[in-house]
């Protein structure tokens, strides 16, 4: 009897154990979604999937995506005017819906982006933004048509964070500092785009107003070499202006913002 209570015990003491080993694994707080997850390649290479991992962690997200240098407020609307690499003008408007989409169980805001080419639409976006608790815009993916004669034609570059192994990216940093780069989006051979930040100081003139200490992007994707952008951004107003700076030609600028 007294060599059975001594095994009785010994089970009940190792079930403890195991229930408070488990117990420990469970409690072990989730990985936040952090800046340094979408550090990227340099900008000539391209990564395996498994090379780019961020993780999201769903309760490290806000509502209310109000970064200085990229701020999206419902009912605003950016009006910007250009030209493309044939000297044709080029008319975009990017409104920002009161819309919303769950990419990877983080809620995003759906802003609308149109595009004419001479007059006539080319290209409608619905892109996925969200905010993190820093204050970092996340971009989780885009719906893309194309059209032709007024005929949608293609969804080509269309893609979802979550989704056939695309994942998502930085487009904002909360506190950019000269040198930072960083991957903007992720699907292997389809959407690879990456920025790096090369000034905080600069002076910039557009239709909308002139503006001091703009920030200065240079953007790039190994899937084209050769070609690179550079995007100005003011605080409290977002871009201002983007120009093809190698490989290419054409520019757009800001013309106008409009709030309901």
């Amino acid at each position: 009897m007294k060599q059975k209570t001594i095994l009785l015990t010994i089970f009940v003491l190792i079930g403890m154990v195991s229930i408070f080993a488990a117990g420990c694994v469970d409690s072990e707080p989730a990985q936040e979604a952090t800046v340094d997850d979408v550090e990227g390649a340099g900008p000539s290479e391209s990564m395996d999937t498994s090379e780019y991992d961020p993780t999201v962690n769903i309760e490290n997200f806000v509502e209310v995506i109000d970064n200085p240098y990229f701020p999206l407020i419902p009912g605003t609307t950016f009006i910007y005017e250009g030209e493309n690499e044939d000297k044709e003008p080029e008319r975009n408007v990017v409104y920002v819906t009161h819309e919303t989409k769950v990419v990877m169980g983080v809620t995003t805001t759906v802003v609308n982006d149109k595009v004419w080419e001479d007059g006539e639409l080319i290209e409608e976006t619905d892109d996925w933004y969200a905010q993190d608790a820093d204050g970092n815009v996340w971009y989780f993916g885009e719906d893309s048509k194309e059209y032709e004669d007024g005929k949608y034609v293609s969804n080509e570059g269309s893609w979802e964070a979550g989704v056939n192994d695309a994942k998502p990216g930085i487009i904002m940093k909360m506190d950019p500092q000269i040198g930072d780069e960083y991957r903007q989006e992720y699907l292997k051979g389809e959407a690879e785009d990456m920025a790096e930040v090369i000034s905080l100081t600069e002076s910039i003139t557009v239709e909308y107003g002139s503006f001091d200490n703009c920030l200065m992007t240079r953007e790039w994707t190994p899937l084209e070499p050769g070609v690179a952008e550079n995007k100005y951004y003011a605080k409290g107003i977002g871009q201002l202006k983007e120009i093809i700076v190698e490989g290419d030609s054409g520019y757009m600028e800001l013309i106008d913002i409009t709030t309901e």
